[in-house]
C-alpha cells in the first residue's frame, strides 16, 4: 500500500535524508521490543485502583455497620469453611451481621471512635459481629451454639466492645450472662414495692440498666392510666 502512494523514480540519483516506511509508519504495527513494558505497567495501575476501591467500600461498610451497634465483637474465622460461614449466618438473628474484613481496615473504620477499643483483638484472621440490638446475649447465644455444634472451640471470640469497654475472650461470659430486657423490668418493678434500699440499688446499677428501668416503669404507669379512664 505504501508503493502505490509513494512511487519514487528508481534512476534517481538523489539521495533522500528520510526513508518513506520509516517516516510513515504503520498505525496498527506494535513494536515488539516495547509491547510488554506497556502493558504491564497498565494492568498494575489497573489493578491497583480495583484494590483500592474494594478497600475504601470495606471501610464504608464496617463504618454503616456501626450505626446503631450496640456490640462488636471478633471471633475467629481460621479454617472455617464457606458453607460452615452459611449456616452460621442463617442462625444468627436479623439484628446481628456477620462481617468477613481485613483487621487494618476494620481499624482504620473504627479510628477515633469508642470502638477503637477494639485494637487488642487485631490479630490473626477474624470476622466482626455487629449486634444491632439491646439484647446482646440473644445475639451472641448462636453463635455459642455454632461452636459447640461444630466442635470448634478454637474459633472462640477473640474480642468485643460493648458500652466504649474492651471485653476479652476470658469477659465474654459476662456479655452473654446479661439480664434481658424483661429481666431488668422485673427488678424494677420488684425493687418499687420492696424497701427503699432495693431501689438505690437499682439506681446504682449501670447507665444502660437504669434506662432501661426507667422506661418500663414509664410505661406501666401510662397502661395503668390509660385503663383507668
Amino acid at each position: 500500500m505504501e508503493a502505490a502512494l509513494f512511487s519514487l523514480p528508481s534512476s534517481s540519483s538523489h539521495s533522500y535524508p528520510f526513508s518513506v516506511k520509516s517516516h510513515f509508519n504503520n498505525p496498527f504495527i506494535i513494536p515488539h521490543s516495547s509491547s510488554h513494558l506497556k502493558l504491564k505497567p497498565r494492568t498494575l495501575t489497573i489493578r491497583s485502583a480495583i484494590s483500592r476501591t474494594k478497600k475504601e467500600e470495606t471501610v464504608e461498610t464496617v463504618k454503616q455497620q456501626l450505626e446503631d451497634c450496640y456490640l462488636l465483637a471478633g471471633i475467629s474465622y481460621k479454617g472455617l469453611t464457606v458453607k460452615q460461614f452459611q449456616d452460621l449466618r442463617a442462625q444468627l438473628p436479623e439484628t446481628t451481621k456477620l462481617l468477613v474484613a481485613k483487621n487494618t481496615l476494620v481499624l482504620k473504620a473504627i479510628e477515633g471512635t469508642k470502638w477503637e477499643a477494639l485494637k487488642p483483638c487485631m490479630k490473626g484472621m477474624n470476622a466482626w459481629l455487629f449486634v444491632h440490638s439491646e439484647e446482646i446475649p440473644a445475639a451472641l447465644k448462636p453463635y455459642r451454639t455454632f461452636l459447640r455444634e461444630k466442635k470448634l472451640e478454637d474459633n472462640d471470640f477473640t474480642g468485643g466492645v460493648f458500652e466504649g469497654k474492651f471485653y476479652g475472650p476470658d469477659e465474654f461470659k459476662v456479655l452473654e450472662n446479661l439480664p434481658t430486657r424483661a429481666e431488668i423490668y422485673s427488678q424494677l418493678l420488684g425493687s418499687l414495692k420492696g424497701p427503699a434500699s432495693a431501689v438505690v440499688g437499682t439506681i446504682q446499677a449501670p447507665a444502660r440498666n437504669l434506662v432501661m428501668v426507667l422506661k418500663a416503669y414509664v410505661k406501666k404507669l401510662e397502661e395503668e392510666e390509660g385503663g383507668s379512664q
